[in-house]
């Protein structure tokens, strides 16, 4: 056991001061108090909060209270940046090390630790590996905080080989507690966290995974036109509000940003397949709120510490359920409502299975997909589904999600399922889903004809169904395990026993109706410069100010206040310094600055100016 840094006696106090002082907070979220007490006894820890529950302060209140400097290991550099500025606007000594700068600015900046002058050090695993066997032992390194945790681990889910060799950072330290920290990680990766940094004594401060302010929503739906209209009812919705489209493709990226801007909606797309330069572009035009919308890969995540995301869309399945909860974590950082959807369909399944054969860890990853799969078709609350798969209960339906809100109606599918089934075996099952659809609405395709399905007994057998229907159906007879997808026999449909069972009427099926969603109206004229918010509002005039006072600081706009700041300013209106001091979330340093400006815009609305 190491000796206390300071008394506990006097941590209490201490960090409850500095948490008002810095950030403008009262009191800390549920285990943050309790890994700040850990760091400061000097034992290991490993911190599980979700995106937006508070992970950076369980780190950067023992910076400020410690001697010497807290080395900030961060595999990004644009998160890097960001976490950077927000910390120097709220007036804490931060800097970070990276290949954006200059290597003269690189090395000032770790003389300045050397000397003291710095109490946050943000530092890419690659350049502290290579660099701390140099650094002098004179330099006095407070505490290692390793931020997004689950790289370190091949059963995470974004596994990056340069994290595991951070266990040297154990012998190098021996005296500086490492504090993991991580949003996503279910129990395979925790423990593999702990094993890979070489901190098998380490506590784990596991919080809720809930995030009760998202919305959760899932709609099976493969078709593209389709999507396009679901997804600028949700944009419009949300007008003047930022969100991100997570696809799996690039090429679909590509199309549905052209697709958005054709519209009129400020929309851009991000993939690995972009120019670094182009990326680095694209990003900041997001997080500066210049772009409104972001298509993107996966390669957008972890540098995206924006607060103000008010929705996020997957086009297709993500992979698994940590990547899901990592991806949907991207909404509502500030604690405001966000809503987030998800786009499925059987296409997504066969895509995914494609990439999990080139994996290296096909039992794994297949699980994870098949628990993915199960989500995205549960017809129970979809967020006590979400929180199982962390461990962790939830005796109660949310309320918050697609299925709470509309529970769906329950009708016998046993007749709608023989039919499929026994045109599967007429095809002497070499068919896939598709193909299968159509032959149930005797559709006149040319392949149809050549193979001679045209002729058999169920041809044409489910018209009455559209296309959507059938797949509503479809979808639920493979979940249900009616029929298997033969991969390796190009996506052709097996029956299965229970399918057979239900063929021959020895079993009955209850499926959920599908039920026809209307349409949106179609606009009469094409709309222009979407997001203009009516100017004329005091919330409006202050999200003006404030992006007006970012610009000049080069730094986004919720750097400065977040969303929730803004919201609780224009909704308690102060006129004076103490007013606007006592507001949640604004600390000493910005009340400072800021004050004068911010009231004059209230006063301005009031009348008072």
């Amino acid at each position: 056991m190491h000796s206390s840094f300071i008394s506990e006696q006097e941590l209490s106090f201490k960090s409850h001061s500095l948490l008002k002082k810095f950030y403008g907070y009262d009191s800390f979220y549920p285990l943050q108090y309790d890994a700040i007490q850990c760091v400061n006894r000097g034992d290991d820890c490993l911190v599980l909060m979700p995106t937006g529950g508070g992970k950076s302060l369980c780190f950067q209140i023992p910076a400020l209270l410690f001697d010497g400097c807290c080395i900030v290991v961060s595999p990004l550099i644009s998160l890097m940046k960001d976490q950077v500025d927000s910390l120097c606007s709220n007036g804490i000594p931060a800097a970070a090390i990276n290949s954006s700068q200059d290597e003269y600015s690189n090395r000032e900046i770790l003389e300045n630790v050397f000397k003291g002058r710095i109490k946050l050090l943000y530092i890419s695993p690659e350049r502290l590996l290579s660099e701390m066997d140099q650094w002098s032992d004179d330099m006095a390194i407070s505490m290692i905080a390793i931020d997004e945790a689950h790289c370190i681990s091949q059963w995470g889910h974004d596994f990056r080989p340069e994290y595991s060799q951070l266990s040297t950072i154990k012998r190098r330290f021996p005296n500086a507690p490492i504090m993991a920290l991580t949003a996503t990680a279910d129990k395979l990766t925790r423990k593999d966290i702990v094993k890979q940094l070489g901190i098998g004594d380490a506590k784990i401060f596991l919080s809720s995974f809930d995030r009760p302010n998202l919305s959760l929503n899932v709609i099976e739906d493969g078709a593209s036109k389709h999507k396009l209209q679901t997804i600028t009812k949700l944009i419009d919705r949300h007008e003047g509000e930022s969100g991100i489209i997570y696809c799996l493709s690039r090429s679909t990226t590509e199309k549905l940003a052209e697709s958005l801007c054709a519209l009129g909606y400020k929309a851009e797309c991000y993939h690995a397949g972009l120019a670094n330069i182009v990326r680095e572009k694209v990003q900041k035009r997001f997080l500066n709120d210049d772009t409104q919308i972001m298509c993107a890969t996966i390669a957008f995540g972890m540098g995206i510490n924006k607060s103000n995301v008010r929705w996020v869309i997957h086009y297709n399945m993500p992979k698994s359920m940590e990547s899901y909860y990592q991806e949907i974590g991207r909404a509502g950082r500030d604690g405001l409502d966000a809503e987030t959807l998800m786009f499925y369909s059987y296409g997504d399944v066969i895509t995914l299975t494609s990439f999990i054969r080139d994996s290296g860890q096909v039992v794994v990853n297949t699980e994870k997909l098949n628990r993915m799969q199960q989500y995205a078709e549960s017809h129970v609350c979809r967020r006590r589904i979400l929180l199982s798969y962390f461990n962790e209960r939830y005796d109660k339906d949310c309320g918050n999600c697609d299925v709470c809100k509309n529970p769906p109606t329950r009708i016998d599918g046993t007749i709608i399922a023989q039919m499929a089934l026994s045109a599967i075996i007429r095809c002497n099952e070499k068919i896939g889903i598709s193909m299968l659809i159509d032959i149930l609405r005797g559709a006149n395709k040319a392949d149809i004809k050549a193979k001679g399905y045209d002729t058999i007994k169920t041809y044409g057998i489910g018209r009455q169904l559209s296309v959507r229907q059938w797949s509503h159906y479809m979808l639920q007879f493979l979940q249900l395990g009616l029929f298997e997808i033969a991969y390796d026999e190009g996506n052709s449909l097996k029956v299965t026993k229970y399918g057979y069972d239900i063929l021959k009427g020895n079993e009955q099926l209850e499926v959920s109706e599908y039920v026809y969603e209307q349409p949106a109206a179609k606009k009469k004229e094409k709309v222009k410069a979407k997001g203009i918010v009516n100017p004329s509002t005091l919330l409006s005039s202050l999200k003006s100010l404030r992006l007006e006072i970012s610009k000049s600081l080069g730094v986004p706009a919720f750097i400065i206040f977040s969303d929730k700041v803004i919201n609780t300013i224009a909704e308690l209106k102060p006129t004076t310094k103490e007013e606007f001091s006592s507001i949640h979330g604004i600390g000493e340093i910005k009340s400072e600055k800021y004050w004068k400006q911010f009231t004059d815009v209230v006063k301005s609305h009031n009348g008072l100016l």
